[in-house]
């Protein structure tokens, strides 16, 4: 009976869903995003974010907590170096699941989890050179529309004068 076990089985044994857990996590951390199901990518984030605020502080026994869960030199190197320096100042919703529709062999629902702070399109914090609102022409290119424009107007001023000057002397000249 699963009464008062409120996490998602995944149906598997216990010694293979923690392996199919840490397999992914590792995935994870190296590629900063995996597709897989709905259902394994919430399991994965109850699993992984827990590893991932405990990698935020760089300690022997937090290196130890981490590999005794994930069993990968590799991963937990790559993790303690270059994810932690990254999600330092986020406390938490270090994962974003989002469903891209279904696997067409089962019909399964399928997400794609990724690390927040590595995808360059969702990033609000990334360093990106500050937008202002605009219209739809520049500020230089009014101003030299003003400048290009302010000649114009008096050409078309003197042609006027031009021609009833003409006018009035081929008046006279008659």
């Amino acid at each position: 009976m699963r009464h008062g076990k409120k996490f998602n089985h995944l149906g598997r044994t216990a010694s293979h869903r923690s392996a199919l857990l840490s397999n992914m996590a590792c995935s994870l951390i190296e590629h900063k995003r995996i597709n897989t199901t709905v259902a394994k990518a919430k399991a994965l984030r109850v699993y992984v974010e827990p590893l991932l605020t405990k990698a935020k502080e760089d300690t022997t026994h937090n290196r130890r907590i981490v590999f005794s869960y994930l069993q990968n030199k590799e991963a937990v190197a790559e993790l303690f170096r270059t994810v932690a320096p990254k999600i330092a100042e986020r406390n938490g919703g270090y994962t974003r699941i989002i469903k891209t529709g279904f696997r067409p062999g089962d019909a399964a629902d399928t997400a794609l989890i990724e690390l927040v702070d590595f995808n360059e399109l969702y990033n609000p914090n990334a360093e990106e050179k500050k937008t202002t609102r605009r219209s739809r022409r520049s500020a230089t290119a009014k101003k030299e529309a003003v400048v290009a424009e302010a000649p114009v107007v008096e050409e078309k001023a003197a042609e006027p004068t031009a021609e009833a000057a003409n006018s009035t002397e081929e008046k006279t000249e008659e």
